[in-house]
């Protein structure tokens, strides 16, 4: 899909920030894949690149604040001359508004127009430029670390009233097994030896191609990297009405996959769940939790919340702490809720002042704290297998991750004094729990 590189693109060179969720890194890794294959090399720093690229996020309101204030950063960082071109979620969001609103970016681009930015360093750039490279299919640089991200699908079919998504990303379109396969089989041979599936709604993957459940084959097919060096997948994003068999089973039969259940839930109070638009109640959730625990003790649970949703009472509030409590998750985080254009939840009534939605986003994380603590100190004299992410700049030590924890938003382990390369497995003993990370040695 990609154009043979330009010679007189050859010795230009591009900077790329990548702000938001995991699924942008993913974008970020083809965007920069793309701009390689038009010949341009990576610049350390934006003052000495040709090209800057600000891949946004759109979600929240605190989102597209950042995504501003790092556009126009990077405006007067840039050196003379170079161009500087918005792209992700907010450029897809907002289009020619963006555009009018950002005279400093010489071009807004949008996803399909995304494989194609280097055209912006043509004399004459373009709002969005002609020519489509459909993300999901284009190529990845090289991975520089031993994880990786990769996406199964783009878009959502749900309709959760808070949620903006599915107005700028589209329904969901999942890729071919075969096209995951080939990508997951290029980033081993690079070094990789941990996948962490991602899509708006990874465990819905398949239903719009026809094939419903697809997700448990996927990963059967992706076991078999084990003999080239892949050592484990862990899913991300997964709606908790489709965590079931054959899922659950295939998640805790297979030797790759870790038992790392990363559940959509927004909150526990049914009533308010049903206002977002959501499935199920902190019982449904309690025993589905249950479940998976008692068929493995040791997986472990992430999830996150919405607090102070539209109607939300302090009886629903106080449901959501029992909840918590009773649940006893590994890891959550709790955010507050974002007014969005365009949803449902944008009329609703019920409006909780932002006084309260920070009490009550206090309390939340006071429940959620001692919990977590307790969790990683539970693990002190236990045997855990550690892969090597790379070295702590303040010790020298290696730094890395048991399967307990994914990367970038959970807790690390510290391996000091360990000599380890980034890609090794290094066997261990907790030996102390340093709130959200651990200490271990060999």
């Amino acid at each position: 899909m990609s154009r043979a590189p330009s010679t007189s693109l050859s010795p230009r060179a591009f900077y790329l920030q990548t702000l938001g969720c995991p699924k942008n890194a993913v974008d970020s890794d083809k965007i920069v894949a793309a701009l390689r294959a038009d010949g341009l090399v990576p610049a350390a720093d934006p003052g000495t690149a040709d090209l800057v690229v600000v891949n946004t996020c759109a979600f929240v309101e605190a989102a597209r604040e950042e995504s501003i204030e790092t556009t126009l950063a990077l405006a007067d960082a840039r050196k003379n001359g170079a161009r500087l071109v918005v792209t992700g979620c907010m450029a897809e969001r907002y289009g020619a508004e963006l555009a009018a609103a950002l005279p400093e970016a010489d071009a807004v681009v949008g996803f399909a127009g995304a494989g194609t930015i280097a055209e912006t360093l043509l004399p004459e750039p373009r709002r969005v430029p002609k020519g489509v490279r459909d993300l999901l299919e284009l190529p990845r640089a090289a991975p520089a670390a031993p994880w990786a991200y990769l996406k199964v699908a783009e878009g959502c079919d749900r309709a959760c009233a808070f949620c903006a998504i599915p107005s700028f990303r589209g329904k969901q379109r999942s890729r071919s097994p075969q096209s995951i396969l080939a990508e997951a089989c290029a980033l081993v041979d690079g070094g990789v030896r941990e996948l962490v599936l991602v899509a708006q709604d990874l465990a819905w993957y398949g239903r719009d191609i026809g094939e419903p459940g697809a997700l448990a084959p996927l990963l059967c097919r992706l076991d078999e990297l084990a003999s080239a060096g892949l050592r484990r997948v862990r899913l991300l994003y997964l709606y908790p009405s489709e965590v079931h068999d054959p899922l659950v089973g295939t998640m805790l039969d297979l030797e790759t996959v870790v038992p790392y259940f990363d559940l959509s839930l927004q909150h526990a109070a049914a009533p308010l769940l049903r206002r977002m638009r959501r499935w199920g109640s902190g019982e449904r959730f309690l025993g589905m939790i249950d479940g998976i625990r008692s068929r493995e003790p040791d997986a472990v649970f992430r999830s996150s919340f919405i607090v102070g949703f539209p109607g939300e009472t302090e009886a629903h509030h106080a449901q959501l702490l029992e909840f918590l409590d009773a649940a006893q998750l590994d890891w959550a985080g709790f955010f507050p809720f974002s007014r969005e254009d365009g949803t449902t939840a944008a009329d609703l009534d019920g409006t909780v002042a932002p006084d309260l939605m920070t009490e009550r986003l206090r309390e939340c994380d006071a429940a959620q704290e001692p919990v977590t603590v307790a969790a990683r100190a539970a693990l002190i004299g236990r045997d855990v297998d550690v892969l090597v992410d790379g070295v702590d700049d303040e010790t020298g030590g290696a730094v890395g991750r048991t399967f307990r924890e994914a990367p970038e938003i959970d807790g690390v382990v510290h391996l000091p004094g360990v000599p380890a390369s980034p890609g090794e497995f290094v066997g261990a003993r907790v030996t102390d729990a340093v709130g959200p990370d651990l200490v271990v040695e060999p």
